[in-house]
């Protein structure tokens, strides 16, 4: 696998860009207003190993699972999450490399992969790789803490983006839960790099945790403000067109899934 890639800026689409000396990243080229920039597939190797670790196959793209089978041996792919764009190329991967893939999720295992445990450490490559299970955006989320001798990191998944922010999924989202996963990222993540699942690294994973978290409590005090003037019967979508002014309205459906998450939240504590 060639990694000498450090000149491309985020996103260089069809090769690998070195971020650390353990981690580079192959960004899918499936951009939209979701996926950001397009989904981040990680790639993790201590230096001299001849095999690597996968983290989210990405989309079911030819070119994509391509990319990620020309260089070093995969010995391992995890997911973060069970979101098509992170998902959909695991049965390609494994067909191509036949490395054991474990999730959350029993489903999103191959092989002799089996589910993730929180809090345990997977020794894989020359790296000790910590599961920390980290639900919110959705039940099944999943965050890796990799240590590195210049730079440790924190695989973030869609928990913590690249920019912006993340949506809370419509089925499983919990904002409660998310909190707390962002309260434990804030907490583990001092100096620590964000390898997101979306967009470019995070300087420090503790402080994009507490932006997340001062954004979500103001978009709570603005849906509290909204439901004074809508009543407290108000939909989702009555909320949105009310809060979510300073959002593109092709992004209100998805807006949307926060809302309900938000709302729930709000009336379970009424």
């Amino acid at each position: 696998m060639t990694m000498n890639a450090v000149q491309f800026q985020h996103p260089a689409y069809g090769r690998m860009r070195e971020v650390t000396e353990y981690a580079s990243v192959a960004v899918a080229h499936n951009p939209g207003p979701m996926t950001l920039e397009g989904t981040n597939t990680w790639i993790l190797s201590a230096p001299h190993q001849k095999g690597c670790v996968i983290v989210d196959p990405g989309p079911g793209d030819d070119a994509h699972i391509a990319l990620l089978t020309q260089g070093k041996r995969i010995d391992l792919v995890l997911v973060t999450h069970r979101h098509q764009d992170h998902t959909d190329g695991i049965d390609a991967l494994f067909a191509k490399s036949g490395a054991p893939v474990r999730a959350f999720l029993p489903e999103y295992c191959r092989g002799d992969g089996e589910p993730l445990r929180n809090e345990e450490i997977i020794h894989a490559c020359g790296l000790d790789i910590t599961v920390l299970a980290a639900p919110g955006h959705t039940a099944d989320s999943a965050m890796f803490l990799v240590p590195g001798e210049s730079a440790a990191a924190v695989l973030t998944g869609d928990t913590i983006l690249g920019h912006g922010s993340t949506v809370l999924d419509a089925t499983d989202g919990n904002l409660a839960d998310y909190l707390d996963t962002l309260e434990k990222a804030a907490k583990i993540g001092h100096g620590l790099i964000g390898l997101p699942g979306h967009g470019p690294e995070r300087a420090d994973v503790a402080e994009a945790a507490r932006e997340y978290q001062a954004h979500r409590l103001h978009r709570l005090n603005q849906i509290r403000a909204a439901l004074d003037e809508l009543g407290d019967d108000a939909t989702a979508r009555e909320v949105v067109e009310h809060v979510y002014v300073d959002v593109d309205s092709a992004l209100w459906g998805a807006a949307e899934a926060s809302v309900h998450a938000q709302l729930a939240y709000l009336r379970r504590r009424a």
